[in-house]
C-alpha cells in the first residue's frame, strides 16, 4: 500500500498543475488509461473526450471573468463543479453539458457567487491529493477505481463500487483534515460484478 500511496502522490503532483481530478492509481488527464479502473478502456477514452469537448464549449461561452468550472465525466455522466458569478451562467453550463454528445446525465454542483482565487484552487488540489492517499491506504477501498474531485473543500467521490466499498471510501475521505463535506456519486454494483470487472494482475512469466 505504501507503493500505491507514493504513486498516488506522484499523480497528485502531476494534476496539481492543471484542473484535472485525481484518480487512485493513475493520472486522469490527457489520454492516460487507468488499468485498474472498472470502466472499459473504451468508456475511459469516451469520458476523456467528453471532458475535452465540454472544456472547449464552456470556455467558448463562459469566459474566465464569470466562470471557473471543473468538469469530470465518469461513465458518461458529467459532474460540474467550481463557481460562476450568476445563476444564468450556471443554467447555461447545465444546458451546454446536457447537449454535449454522448453525455448521459449531468450533476451540477456549481456554486453561484464570487469566483475562487488561485490559492483556493491550489488548496482544493492539495486536499484532493490527501484524499487520494487516504483512500489508497484505507482497508476495503478498491485502488484504481475511484475518482476524487475537490471544490470549495467539498470532496466528490465517483466510481463503480459496492455499497461496502463506497461507505469505506466515504469514511476515509471524511477523516482527512480540511474536508468540509463528502458527496458520493457512486454507481453501485454487486460484489460479484465488482469481482468480474476488476482487472486481474498479470501473471508472472514462467521460470525457465
Amino acid at each position: 500500500r505504501r507503493r500505491l500511496a507514493l504513486a498516488a502522490l506522484a499523480a497528485a503532483s502531476f494534476a496539481a498543475g492543471g484542473c484535472a481530478p485525481l484518480v487512485i492509481g493513475g493520472a486522469a488527464a490527457g489520454t492516460a488509461i487507468v488499468v485498474a479502473d472498472r470502466r472499459s478502456s473504451g468508456i475511459q477514452l469516451e469520458d476523456q473526450a467528453i471532458e475535452l469537448r465540454l472544456r472547449s464549449a464552456l470556455d467558448g461561452k463562459l469566459p474566465d471573468s464569470v466562470a471557473n468550472i471543473g468538469i469530470k465525466s465518469y461513465n458518461q455522466r458529467v459532474l460540474l463543479t467550481g463557481e460562476v458569478t450568476t445563476a444564468e451562467a450556471k443554467a447555461q453550463a447545465q444546458v451546454i453539458a446536457e447537449q454535449s454528445p454522448n453525455v448521459l446525465g449531468v450533476r451540477n454542483e456549481i456554486y453561484v457567487g464570487t469566483l475562487s482565487t488561485f490559492a483556493n484552487r491550489n488548496y482544493d488540489r492539495a486536499l484532493a491529493a490527501k484524499v487520494v492517499v487516504a483512500l489508497v491506504e484505507a482497508d476495503g477501498v478498491p485502488s484504481g477505481t475511484i475518482s476524487v474531485v475537490s471544490s470549495r473543500s467539498v470532496v466528490y467521490l465517483l466510481g463503480m463500487v459496492t455499497e461496502a466499498e463506497g461507505e469505506a471510501a466515504a469514511r476515509a475521505a471524511a477523516r482527512v483534515s480540511g474536508v468540509r463535506q463528502v458527496i458520493k456519486y457512486f454507481e453501485y454494483i454487486s460484489p460479484k460484478e465488482a469481482a468480474a470487472s476488476t482487472p486481474k494482475p498479470a501473471a508472472d512469466a514462467p521460470k525457465q
